[in-house]
């Protein structure tokens, strides 16, 4: 059932470096580039699309096998994840409400948007697909999550920094910022060699 001689500690290493959800995939890119203002506001989306990620690997994956494959339900495998994901975010985000009221006004509607986060369904689909084990599932999701936290706080801290550079008009805002996500692609698909898992 699961994929063959594929710890999930190397599945993890994977979908953080080789396979990064976001650079690599390019899944998640509209809260990605649209909360990576401050390396305050990336570190806590970040950590909460990893905690949801690993949760949704979780649950989902027992979901998946053991009641919509055991049942013939597959067709239903979208709406399930999505409907588990929106879950787990209302819970992260009445979580964070309660706990930091800055970074919940900082994070704003992007936190609620992670139930629509495609690198989240992304993570269902993609142990579906691969056939990863439960083991395997939530080395997936927590790396993805990972992969996902440490492109953010990268793009966040490089904007910070390119608040006090001399930057062309034209290139001011989104320019400059999808400029750096081409980079930072470019260099995390650099890993690629090192390890690759499907």
């Amino acid at each position: 059932m699961g994929a063959p001689n594929i710890s999930a500690w190397l599945i993890l290493f994977a979908a953080i470096f080789t396979n990064n959800i976001l650079l690599t995939n390019f899944l998640g890119m509209c809260s990605f580039l649209a909360v990576t203002t401050t390396v305050a506001t990336a570190t806590g989306l970040g950590i909460a699309v990893t905690f949801v990620s690993t949760l949704t690997a979780l649950v989902c994956w027992p979901l998946y096998h053991l009641i919509l494959e055991s049942y013939h339900l597959e067709y239903l495998q979208f709406i399930v994840f999505i409907i588990v994901v929106a879950a787990l975010v209302q819970f992260v985000e009445m979580v964070i409400e309660r706990t930091s009221d800055r970074l919940y006004v900082n994070l704003g509607i992007f936190l609620p948007l992670i139930t629509v986060n495609c690198a989240i369904l992304g993570v269902c689909l993609f142990m579906v697909v691969r056939k990863y084990s439960y083991t395997q599932s939530i080395g997936y999701g927590l790396g993805a999550g990972a992969g996902w936290f440490l492109a953010a706080m990268a793009m966040a801290g490089i904007r910070e920094k390119l608040k006090f550079a001399k930057i062309p008009p034209a290139l001011q805002g989104p320019g400059s910022t999808i400029i750096i996500a081409g980079l930072m692609s470019m260099a995390f698909m650099g890993f690629a060699g090192m390890l690759a898992v499907q």
